[in-house]
């Protein structure tokens, strides 16, 4: 697993930033911290944030399309039904924050942790995925659809009622993450690695039943 890390940011070295995020004016943010901040319904498009460290705050039911992250570190925040569509990702950061609900349809992620986050109802359609990982993550009820995925890693994650359409899950390990009740086809599971408990779960595809 080589997923890289965001470039070191040095909290004491970043000047707080100062202001409000919903239409700014910047198009270029870099070297600041968001600390303890509350927007809803904010709209943001076509800014690039880089060596950003967001911690603490709440962005909710907002419309954050169109920007790039690189570099980023969210820790104890809240985007709640936010609209990251079409954002690049580039080695970020996600610590034990709520993305319940989250649109990250046709984004690029790229070397991006999610670790100790509530992700049900993501959705992921049409993202293009590389180099990253899911750790102790809710992922209930998530979407992925047509996502073109390479290097990812679910750790004891839960994935229950997942929907995968059209999304090779060739390679991927599963095998100590919750699956049951995953909605997905033959050859999208194809090639993924499962325990024998999961493979259970899986018969449906089969068109079998157990008899009891």
């Amino acid at each position: 697993m080589k997923i890289l890390k965001p470039q070191k940011v040095i909290v004491d070295n970043l000047e707080k930033y100062i202001g409000n995020l919903n239409n700014i004016q910047e198009q270029y943010i870099e070297n600041k911290i968001i600390d303890s901040v509350f927007e809803e319904n904010a709209l943001l498009y076509n800014v690039e944030f880089k060596k950003i460290f967001i911690r603490n705050s709440e962005i909710i039911n907002g419309k954050l399309e169109k920007n790039t992250f690189t570099d980023v570190i969210f820790e104890n925040c809240n985007f709640a039904n936010t609209s990251f569509e079409n954002c690049t990702f580039i080695r970020c950061e996600f610590k034990n924050c709520k993305i319940t609900g989250s649109n990250f349809a046709e984004s690029m992620i790229y070397n991006v942790s999610f670790i100790d986050c509530n992700a049900n109802y993501l959705n992921l359609s049409m993202a293009s995925v590389e180099n990253i990982i899911f750790k102790n993550t809710l992922l209930r009820s998530s979407y992925f659809q047509e996502v073109k995925l390479k290097n990812i890693y679910f750790e004891k994650s839960d994935l229950m009622q997942a929907q995968i359409i059209m999304t090779s899950l060739k390679g991927v390990d599963l095998s100590d993450s919750t699956i049951e009740g995953i909605v997905v086809s033959l050859d999208s599971i194809k090639g993924a690695i499962i325990n024998q408990f999961q493979a259970l779960d899986l018969l449906y595809l089969l068109g079998v039943k157990i008899k009891e």
